[in-house]
């Protein structure tokens, strides 16, 4: 209620302004809405993956990629009570993959409680109700000549020792691995983050024993329920949007630092115990637990397509490489695409994927060649493009291949022709509110555009932003409007980066904003909500503004409902009206309506998290609709046929 009331002050005291007034009109003439228009750009940038979507809280689970012997391989990790820990490279480990243990080291005579702990992707929430379901792997590498048994106590507790949940697990020495499995239920929830997760043992049970652990894991409910699953929040935040696809796995993240570094498909599939990590191109190591086939499933469970990047041998450190070292990269995108799609009967990669849960093809339509190759543009256009391509199409001639080249007079100078092209732009509010008919200039000559990555990420003056703020918002609901309008050939669009880890930012800013137990929508996620919300499946042609107007529209229908999307999008800081012309009367004179509006400046913050949402209102619906825009706003008018 106290929404509505406010919404109402603001549309009376923007009908009380000496606004300027728009005339729209439209047919019902126009073309369909691609499906895909709508939909997300993903890497694992911000901790946005692992400590992120990846729902494990245990942070340096399986002391992937580290030095061992360095402080810096510890961390996350503390000792309790007077046990000496430290990372080893193991004489036996647990896989080829994972090579170093935490050692574990009691000295004799001990009596009190020893044991380790970790700190979480900084932080661990404690929620009532919750199960957590733990596991970890443990060796002696020399066990004593009598076997030891005991019970390790696995708890949640706070950093000064009060423990909220626990359970015990069983264990007997033994020189080869045995995996321990275990779960606990917290009783109540704990507002703070700074928790930790421990394991300990009474130290007569180990006193003079050395241990080793690894791959010792901590989740949370997940995301449908999953294993190995997706964080339940930000899943459904995002599932709130209603995407329509889901870009990745990167980005730059793609690419590695150098052609080592990249990520492999293949190193992110199978058994956790297999799966090595990589240091990942934000500063970070990623687990990979987060690997290939958890993407596709949680895309599938989330009601999206893949767009999936294949590696097109560039890396960040500006090398390409050579002409006729592609055929290894050409062959790893190929099995690449036969793990999501192959015959599980008669493919291996496809029989990978059916082992780990899903026998039958993950729906997959387009395939990205590269990320930002605009960036060593000759190696892409003399043979990288083409390689991929040429040896991709021949071998699954029903994909969609998509550049992401350089370009010459608007469009990308490849051989054979791309037919869908990457675009990326990253700028200031002025430069969206102009770019709003960038797309109408364009030539229909089959190309077909996606707006892989872009935002607001300055103010007009050039000073950089830590959230997403209003003004910027709303200038990129005007460059939207373009979409809307050229959704013949923008065929999809989807804003980057899209998460932020509140305590390991490496970009900003970012849709959403989160923390162990916080997730912020910002003012550019609701706008990116509104639109997919309101996509609909055919575009109307109407009245056409200027690119130089401080308003701009766009009017969507969705068909079998019988609804009409009116957008609004009012870039000035003072109200507008707009005069819509209906080609038909409606059949409910009162229409509902959503609108994101908010002060110049507005951004939603951890510590004011909902200074700008959305609000409904209603308004009258005739065949003629006056509608007055509060500055910096962006509406949408539902009206049924």
């Amino acid at each position: 209620m106290v929404l509505r009331r406010t919404l109402a002050v603001m549309l009376a005291a923007a009908a009380a302004v000496n606004a300027s007034t728009f005339d729209v009109t439209f047919t019902t003439a126009g073309h369909n809405v691609p499906s895909t228009l709508y939909g997300l750009m993903y890497e694992d940038i911000n901790h946005s993956g692992d400590g992120g979507l990846y729902a494990e809280l245990i942070q340096n689970r399986a002391f992937q990629q580290v030095t061992p012997g360095t402080s810096a391989a510890l961390t996350a990790w503390a000792a309790l009570g007077s046990a000496k820990i430290s990372v080893v490279a193991s004489s036996s480990p647990v896989s080829s993959a994972l090579p170093n243990a935490l050692s574990f080291a009691v000295p004799s005579g001990t009596t009190s409680t020893v044991g380790f702990t970790n700190s979480g992707y900084f932080g661990i929430p404690v929620t009532a109700g919750w199960t957590y379901t733990g596991s970890f792997y443990y060796r002696t590498p020399t066990p004593p000549s009598t076997k030891v048994s005991g019970s390790f106590t696995a708890d949640l507790r706070s950093t000064s020792g009060t423990v909220f949940t626990s359970t015990t697990v069983p264990f007997t020495t033994s020189s080869t691995w045995q995996q321990a499995t275990f779960t606990f239920t917290a009783s109540s929830t704990q507002s703070a983050v700074t928790n930790l997760f421990a394991l300990s043992v009474g130290g007569s049970t180990v006193a003079g024993l050395t241990m080793e652990f690894t791959l010792i894991s901590l989740f949370p409910p997940t995301f449908n329920g999953r294993t190995n699953g997706f964080r339940m929040d930000l899943s459904e935040t995002l599932l709130d949007m209603k995407p329509a696809f889901f870009r990745f796995p990167g980005g730059n993240n793609l690419e590695g630092e150098t052609a080592a570094d990249r990520w492999a498909w293949e190193n992110t599939v199978g058994d956790l115990v297999d799966r090595p990590g990589r240091v990942g191109d934000w500063g970070y190591i990623n687990t990979d637990g987060l690997g290939l086939y958890e993407y596709l499933q949680w895309i599938e469970d989330m009601d999206m397509q893949p767009i999936m990047a294949v590696y097109a041998g560039y890396s960040l450190n500006g090398a390409s490489v050579a002409s006729n070292d592609m055929q290894t990269y050409i062959t790893e995108a190929i099995n690449q695409i036969n793990f999501v799609i192959g015959d599980a009967s008669t493919n291996a990669q496809a029989a990978i994927r059916s082992s780990m849960g899903h026998p039958d093809p993950f729906t997959l339509n387009y395939i990205e060649i590269g990320n930002e190759d605009f960036f060593s543009p000759t190696t892409y256009a003399d043979y990288r493009w083409a390689d991929l391509y040429n040896a991709l199409h021949a071998e699954f001639p029903q994909l969609h291949y998509i550049a992401t080249s350089a370009t010459s007079g608007n469009v990308p100078s490849l051989s054979p022709a791309p037919t869908y092209w990457d675009l990326h732009i990253y700028s200031n509010p002025n430069f969206f509110v102009n770019g709003a008919y960038n797309f109408d200039i364009l030539s229909r000559n089959g190309l077909q555009f996606f707006q892989g990555e872009y935002a607001t990420t300055t103010e007009n003056s050039g000073a950089a932003l830590t959230y997403p703020f209003i003004d910027g918002s709303i200038a990129e609901a005007a460059y939207m409007a373009g979409f809307d309008r050229n959704s013949d050939i923008v065929f999809a669009a989807s804003y980057a980066p899209l998460l932020n880890h509140v305590s390991s930012t490496q970009w900003t800013p970012d849709l959403i904003t989160f923390s162990p137990n916080t997730v912020i929508r910002s003012t550019s996620y609701y706008v990116q909500q509104l639109y997919s919300l309101y996509k609909g499946d055919f575009y109307l042609t109407s009245t056409t503004n200027t690119a130089s107007s401080p308003v701009q529209w766009s009017v969507t229908r969705d068909t079998s409902a019988g609804q009409y999307f009116l957008k609004v999008i009012n870039t000035a800081t003072s109200a507008n009206t707009v005069v819509f012309t209906l080609p038909f009367t409606p059949s409910h004179t009162t229409g509902t309506g959503t609108i994101l509006t908010a002060a110049s400046g507005t951004q939603n913050t951890p510590t004011n998290p909902n200074a700008a949402v959305p609000s409904s209102f209603s308004f009258t619906a005739g065949k003629t609709i006056t509608y007055n825009a509060p500055g910096l706003s962006l509406s949408v008018l539902v009206v049924t046929a």
